[in-house]
C-alpha cells in the first residue's frame, strides 16, 4: 500500500476512533456497528499474540507480515493476503514489524474506543518520540 508521507491511513479514517487495546504499540481506529467491528491498524514494534479465542474473525495485510497459527495450523501471511479464523477457534499470532493491516471482527463489542484525553496523552509521548505508556 502506498500513501503520501509517514501516514498509512488516509485522514477519513485517522479521523474514527481510535483503539483501545491492551497492545502498547497498536496504533488503529474502529468503525462499530451493531454487527461488527472493522480495525484500521499498524503495528510499527511487531507483538506476539497469546492463543486466544473469540467470534469470527477475517483481515488482509495491507504492509508487512503476519505469522498466523489458527486452529494448530501455521501460515505465513504478506501484503495483500486474507485470513479468516472462525468462530471460537483458537488461535495466536507473530506480528512482525512495520505491519499495516485491516481486521472485522463478528464481536462488534470486541473493542472500544480510547478516551479523548488518553488519545492525547499519545499524540504528545509520540511528539516527543516516546511511544510507550510510561
Amino acid at each position: 500500500m502506498t500513501t503520501a508521507g509517514p501516514e498509512r491511513f488516509p485522514d477519513f479514517i485517522r479521523a474514527l476512533p481510535m483503539v483501545d487495546s491492551p497492545l502498547a504499540s497498536l496504533r488503529g481506529w474502529m468503525l462499530q456497528t451493531g454487527q461488527a467491528l472493522a480495525m484500521f491498524y499498524e503495528i510499527p514494534d511487531g507483538v506476539d499474540l497469546p492463543e486466544h479465542a473469540h467470534g469470527a474473525q477475517w483481515g488482509v495485510v495491507l504492509e508487512g507480515a503476519i505469522d498466523f497459527t489458527i486452529g494448530g495450523e501455521t501460515r505465513t501471511y504478506g501484503p495483500g493476503e486474507t485470513y479468516f479464523v472462525p468462530d471460537g477457534v483458537l488461535h495466536s499470532a507473530v506480528i512482525h514489524p512495520g505491519y499495516v493491516g485491516i481486521d472485522v471482527f463478528a464481536d462488534a463489542d470486541r473493542y472500544s474506543a480510547r478516551e479523548q484525553g488518553q488519545v492525547v496523552q499519545d499524540r504528545r509521548r509520540r511528539a516527543m518520540g516516546r511511544a510507550d505508556p510510561g
